[in-house]
């Protein structure tokens, strides 16, 4: 009995690890953030607000009008004739974006990124961009404690402008 126990409980605890780790690549936790920080961030900025960076000046999430799907499209395919990269492997390739591949696009097509992400990542990337990014209003300092951890000195601007209720300061 003992012998059969123990391969029973191994595999127990694969299999759920192996669930935590597919709900974090789905979205709903760490890994909408985590897909984020890794693709998005360098332009877009830590909070999404975009500006001036490498590749260009990013567009604001926190104002898009896009809904899930269609930001997901955009991950995976980038914006014809701009700056914003296609994040799937093989879009334009072997994969239509926008109806249309490689030899379709001219000088239209969009510039493939230097950090290719799984479809997993990008549903996950398109669920933290519209349920933590979109609409939002400027950046506060629990959402920058969410991206860089409660200690860091990039968040003390944020700490300076609340008082000691959390509320914004007043000048």
């Amino acid at each position: 009995m003992r012998k059969m126990l123990l391969p029973a409980l191994a595999a127990g605890l694969a299999l759920a690890a192996s669930a935590a780790w597919a709900q974090g690549a789905r979205g709903g936790g760490e890994g909408d953030l985590a897909g984020f920080k890794k693709a998005c961030a360098g332009c877009h900025k830590w909070h999404g607000g975009g500006g001036g960076g490498y590749g260009g000046e990013a567009l604001s999430l926190r104002k898009t009008q896009l809904d899930k799907e269609q930001v997901a499209e955009v991950v995976r395919c980038g914006r014809p004739g701009t700056g914003m990269p296609y994040h799937l492997r093989g879009a334009y390739d072997t994969v239509k974006c926008y109806d249309s591949l490689k030899a379709d696009m001219g000088t239209s097509m969009p510039p493939e990124t230097a950090v290719f992400l799984r479809p997993t990542e990008i549903d996950a990337v398109a669920n933290y961009v519209v349920t933590s990014l979109k609409g939002k209003g400027e950046p506060t300092l629990e959402e920058c404690t969410a991206f860089f951890g409660a200690t860091s000195r990039a968040c003390d601007i944020y700490r300076k402008k609340e008082g000691p209720d959390g509320a914004t300061a007043s000048h």
